[in-house]
């Protein structure tokens, strides 16, 4: 696997290493447009032609050269636009904090166990923040409540920030991906009565299947599995919008057939002996970001120690979350009536990863659910490919690169992570290996159409 430091390859194959000044300086390269921007900006349109004469007749490499100016250029752009925040010591006093007393609103299911789980672990308080946890029973609650400045962050879909910075499904409303809550996390269920009649892709033929938003990783994943078999999601069934916990009812009732949604729902359908799991989308795409931690970017702006330790208090959550050993805990946790309100059973099915499928087998997928907090500028890269894919976002001239750089703060991340002691990536792109194919982040545009290319749509 091949991994990057910024989309553009003229300015990635500079920088090879891993020191904390090239980083930056490849991060605000990427910020300014890359390495040609940053030559034409310091240097005049076409700086290279002005020097080749100069570089042919001399011992000091074009490569060295341009290494060399590509870190002075960033670094004096970067003066105005890019500066990188300053290292903090690792806890804040609490009479720095802007505010103490906050609302964050989340969805009952699994993936925002990093944010619940927070509140009765201690996680919250640690870093001096009294947290009020607000139970919201669909995404659409969510964004109009976060439009509203009803409430002080969000557990959100990873998509949702983009979209919402966007003004896909909305009026443009600017939000921070500030870390991951969760990576795989998900699955396909099926109504028991198809047991014995869906056996692979094309079987979903003229079925409805519920996701919770058109905005989701959900949506996107199970397009992906449908196309890549040939089978059109807006054409050969339906996909109905399902608020979560009403998944099963409904599924039950009849009027969907299946869903993909998150955990725990999918194990609650076994539980209740609703349905069975067809399949876990770690098997599409190991790894694959799910929810998230974020906050608009006005309400940052006004309290950015307050941000910082809440989402410091996130990443410290991940990090215990990751550790099989304190699983157990965790579901005893965020079983309760005002967190999850599902049996304690239901979730360390799924937090441990040894679950019953709902046809008699006992699996064992010890990441089915993990915990890793960066926020990958690739996991950004591949969502708006997709979105231009299926018709929410025009496809003509995106800038997958300035999307990326514009919601996700993943330097941020690095920083408070490095602070707790962890060892974040020192890069923010990397191929991402999907089941059908390698995502390359330098060619996003090339991905989308290479796909509609070989499956029509």
């Amino acid at each position: 696997m091949s991994e990057r430091v910024t989309g553009n390859p003229q300015g990635a194959e500079l920088f090879s290493g891993n020191t904390e000044l090239e980083q930056w300086a490849a991060e605000a390269i990427a910020q300014v447009g890359g390495l040609d921007a940053v030559m034409a900006s310091a240097y005049g349109v076409d700086p290279e032609g002005g020097i080749r004469d100069t570089l042919l007749d001399s011992p000091f490499t074009r490569r060295k050269f341009l290494q060399q100016v590509a870190i002075a250029a960033a670094l004096t752009v970067a003066t105005n636009c890019a500066i990188p925040e300053p290292e903090e010591s690792d806890s804040s006093p609490v009479s720095r904090l802007e505010k103490t007393d906050l609302k964050i609103g989340f969805i009952p299911i699994t993936c925002a166990t990093p944010i619940i789980m927070s509140q009765p672990l201690g996680f919250y308080e640690k870093y001096g923040l009294n947290v009020e946890l607000v139970k919201m029973e669909s995404w659409e609650q969510v964004r109009d409540s976060a439009m509203a400045g009803e409430l002080d962050a969000y557990h959100m879909l990873s998509p949702m920030p983009i979209a919402m910075t966007l003004g896909l499904g909305s009026q443009p409303f600017p939000v921070k991906l500030a870390s991951i809550e969760n990576i795989n996390g998900q699955a396909i269920v099926l109504a028991l009565k198809y047991q014995d009649k869906v056996k692979e892709a094309k079987d979903f033929k003229g079925l409805t299947l519920g996701i919770p938003f058109r905005y989701s990783m959900h949506n996107l994943l199970l397009r992906y599995y449908l196309a890549s078999n040939n089978i059109n999601p807006d054409r050969d069934l339906n996909l109905k919008l399902v608020p979560p916990p009403q998944a099963i009812e409904l599924m039950k009732a009849g009027e969907i057939d299946g869903f993909l949604m998150p955990d725990g729902n999918a194990q609650q359908a076994v539980y209740e002996k609703a349905g069975f799991i067809y399949l876990l989308t770690k098997e599409l795409w190991d790894g694959h970001p799910c929810c998230s931690f974020a906050a608009s970017k006005p309400w940052i702006d006004e309290h950015p120690s307050t941000f910082r330790a809440l989402n410091k208090a996130i990443i410290d959550g991940c990090n215990y979350a990751r550790n099989p050993e304190n699983r157990l805990e965790i579901a005893q946790a965020i079983a309760a009536p005002e967190y999850l309100n599902q049996p304690q059973s239901v979730l360390e099915a799924v937090l441990t990863g040894t679950f019953d499928d709902g046809l008699g087998n006992v699996q064992t997928v010890s990441d089915r659910i993990d915990f890793d907090p960066y926020p990958w500028k690739s996991f950004s890269y591949w969502i708006t490919s997709q979105f231009a894919r299926w018709g929410m976002l025009d496809g003509q001239n995106i800038s997958h690169e300035a999307i990326a750089d514009e919601v996700f703060l993943t330097g941020l991340a690095r920083q408070l992570a490095k602070q707790l002691g962890q060892s974040p990536p020192t890069i923010i792109l990397r191929d991402e290996q999907l089941k059908f194919g390698i995502f390359d982040p330098s060619e996003p545009d090339a991905y989308r159409q290479a796909q509609i290319q070989k499956h029509g749509f």
